[in-house]
């Protein structure tokens, strides 16, 4: 009886330690496949005008970072081998060219020939058929090697290229840095296993016996004798010198073999997307999902280097106090469901990050909060200051690793003391004082020429985004000011969050741009007006996806609508409205405006929000049938996966919200709308140890319809739920069909919180 009583519980323990590791490594238990192994870098390599993404091979949130350098995904060649890809940029820093051949035919970079690529987040591999080498890579967080083998028995050459800086031999070991952009400098300490024989310094196609080069494709060739069969070549970067290159090659690369970094990476990838857990679903369903997450964890990267970072903000290298700096955010794309995400499934990280926005707003000549940060600074680019919203919306859910004294004066300083001019950095103009005085940012007049300095030449004012998109950033501020007990800026700020309503055209239902006499620009034409990108009027995209940029405020766009009634017909129209010109035509007019069903984009940030939008209105049915239509249409397990640029993770992340089956309308407020969840049973597994399920009934990818639901155990008929529903942990449990209950979440009461 003992002796059975111990087996049963022997075998329990068995069970449940196959279990625990089966939670812990997120493994499929049919396929053995972990999250890391359903990741496809290649999809959305290709779509319809923009390069959506990058097959890039990196660590979450890491600085290294590389992909094959090619003028396109279908291009035979490759660009030599990428060492490190920075910042935003599309090329590698430095690169390396193994080379078999006449010495008269060596180049600062070799175009290469390539075959049997395989790329996964953390490894990749090439056979360069023509030079009949095999190229091996693996990559830790600020280093990197590659394992190179010759078939041929030739002299092998080993070309290293810093495309603007300089490169030194010491006997041992290749240092070097190499310019990016704002004078920031990117260094590179490297060590090859095996001695060459010379070192030679190419400049203007000859080789000469030297160990330093500089200038422009500052180049040394490694040179190893016939016979060679294979290579070793480690190195680290840095962003602060030579020697703390050297440090990070030292801490994670030396000694190291591929076979440890790829085990390495991949045990960290499997840690960091096995904080969402999903189950059912098509086996296509699952590798869009965890390939856009993924894509979530390419930026911002941590920049700290043993405690202390470079800071392209002021062009010093600081100590980081034992919290790491955080950069290259595309906020004005993240805002809106990266930073939301990343408050869910790594909330320490999105303190770091949000502290680490208030550190450069020290570090700037100006008490300002950052736009668009970078590696090299504040590069400003697009428009509105919408790192705002990720401020209060993780105040709100509850992230105190921030000064927030300090990220609502930076943010004030950002709106009245910056222009909103995009992509300019200059200080408030006449076209500020305009909005602060009239309440709307002004456009030109047909044939009025452009003679305010602080507008960019070629992005223009983008009065209607930049008014709309201000407005939304005020009541961010005013919250922020709620928060801290300002009354009378709060009561300022939630007056002007109402500027949006100053270009609604009454009697058009489109926001509509005015010159400044405040008269509406005519005749006008809401998909056409404003040229390239509509950037004259609007930004990227035109005024029927700017229609619905309301964000904070969806109550009262119903009732400027005229209503639901209307509100639901305009969105309907929305989605039916034809292109109305040749596809050639419409694109060479709005490349960034892809992916569409109708005037509706998918392709682009602005439109995330608009298919939740239903829910506002009394017909979440709409939304759940939308969603599901979109994702199957646009997000695909193939080249063309991706509708448009993908732009840092922000896209991605609405492909991973609303896989799950909720959205994040309105950072700010601390809820998110409800869709269709594509699996039949999902976890977030929280930081705080808690988790949160989705789960399904009667799931089928056909039945995309919610007939009834459960939160926490209750009967639910409302079709959003309050962050704290997850942050608590709990369930949202729902039951399915493939006909629209056209009751459930209707009510007018059961309407999503709209402004406060």
């Amino acid at each position: 009886m003992i002796i059975r009583i111990l087996t049963y519980i022997f075998v329990l323990v068995l069970a449940y330690g196959c279990t625990s590791q089966q939670h812990t490594n997120n493994t499929n238990p049919i396929t053995n496949q972990q999250a890391v192994d359903y990741v496809n870098p290649y999809m959305g390599n290709i779509s319809h005008l923009l390069v959506p993404t990058f097959p890039t091979i990196h660590l979450p949130n890491s600085i290294m970072r590389a992909y094959p350098e090619r003028d396109d995904f279908t291009s035979v060649l490759v660009k030599g081998l990428p060492v490190f890809v920075p910042s935003h940029r599309r090329n590698s820093a430095f690169t390396i060219s193994p080379y078999q051949g006449s010495v008269n035919k060596i180049k600062p970079i070799i175009n290469y020939s390539y075959d049997n690529e395989k790329i996964t987040p953390y490894s990749y591999y090439c056979y360069l058929d023509e030079q009949q080498i095999d190229v091996n890579f693996g990559l830790s967080h600020q280093s990197a090697m590659y394992e190179i083998d010759f078939e041929r028995n030739e002299d092998v050459q080993i070309i290293v290229n810093s495309k603007k800086g300089a490169l030194v031999w010491d006997g041992a070991a290749l240092t070097g840095y190499q310019y990016i952009e704002n004078n920031t400098k990117v260094y590179l300490y490297m060590k090859i296993e095996e001695a060459p024989e010379t070192v030679s310094v190419l400049k203007n196609e000859q080789l000469s016996l030297d160990t330093n080069a500089t200038g422009d494709n500052a180049c040394l060739v490694l040179k190893y004798p016939k016979g060679t069969k294979k290579l070793h070549i480690r190195y680290g970067v840095s962003f602060i010198d030579e020697k703390q290159a050297e440090n990070n090659f030292n801490r994670e690369v030396k000694g190291k073999d591929i076979t440890y970094l790829h085990n390495a990476a991949r045990d960290i990838w499997n840690k960091a997307l096995g904080k969402i857990k999903i189950e059912g679903g098509s086996k296509t369903d699952k590798t869009v999902f965890y390939t856009s997450l993924y894509r979530t964890y390419e930026r911002p990267i941590n920049l700290s280097e043993d405690g202390r970072y470079y800071s392209g903000f002021d062009r010093k290298v600081h100590r980081d106090n034992g919290r790491p700096f955080y950069t290259d955010d595309w906020i004005w794309d993240s805002y809106r469901a990266h930073h939301p995400l990343r408050i869910l499934i790594d909330s320490k990280t999105e303190d770091d990050i949000l502290n680490s926005f208030v550190i450069m707003a020290e570090q700037m000549d100006n008490f300002w909060l950052p736009t668009f940060p970078e590696v090299t600074g504040d590069s400003r680019r697009m428009n509105s200051n919408h790192g705002i919203a990720s401020v209060i919306d993780g105040y709100r859910k509850g992230l105190r690793g921030f000064d927030l004294k300090k990220a609502y004066n930076a943010s004030k300083n950002a709106l009245t003391e910056k222009t909103l001019a995009p992509w300019s950095d200059m200080p408030v103009g006449e076209l500020d004082l305009i909005y602060k005085e009239d309440g709307f940012f002004p456009a030109l007049d047909y044939g009025e020429k452009e003679t305010i300095p602080e507008v960019h030449f070629f992005e223009g004012r983008q009065p209607v985004a930049v008014t709309l998109g201000t407005a939304y950033d005020e009541w961010c501020l005013a919250q922020i000011a709620k928060e801290l007990g300002k009354t009378e800026d709060y009561n300022y700020f939630i007056k002007k969050s109402f500027n949006y309503q100053n270009l609604f055209n009454s009697e058009t239902k489109f926001f509509h741009p005015k010159n400044k006499e405040g008269k509406f620009i005519e005749p006008f034409d809401y998909r056409y007006s404003g040229g390239q990108g509509s950037r004259q009027f609007y930004g990227e995209n035109n005024g029927w996806v700017y229609r619905w940029d309301v964000q904070h405020n969806i109550a009262n766009l119903i009732e400027l609508m005229g209503g639901k009634t209307n509100f639901i017909k305009n969105l309907n129209d929305m989605f039916a409205e034809p292109l109305g010109k040749q596809k050639f035509d419409f694109y060479s007019f709005l490349p960034d405006h892809t992916g569409n069903v109708g005037q509706f984009s998918m392709a682009n940030e602005p439109s995330l929000h608009i298919p939740y939008l239903y829910n506002y209105a009394g017909q979440p049915w709409k939304t759940q049938k939308v969603i599901r239509t979109l994702l199957n249409q646009w997000f695909r397990n193939d080249l063309m996966g991706v509708p448009g640029d993908e732009d840092g993770g922000g896209m991605s992340a609405f492909v991973v919200f609303s896989q799950l089956g909720f959205y994040p309308v309105t950072p700010g407020l601390a809820m998110y709308n409800i869709g269709s969840p594509v699996f039949e049973k999902s976890i977030i597994y929280l930081d705080n140890g808690k988790e949160f399920k989705i789960t399904t009934e009667n799931y089928s990818p056909e039945n995309k319809y919610i007939q009834s639901a459960k939160l926490n155990g209750k009967v639910w008929n409302k079709p959003w739920f309050s962050h704290s529903e997850i942050s608590n942990g709990g369930a949202l449990e729902l039951v399915m069909g493939n006909k629209a209950n056209r009751e459930w979440g209707s009510s007018a009461d059961a309407a999503p919180p709209s402004f406060e």
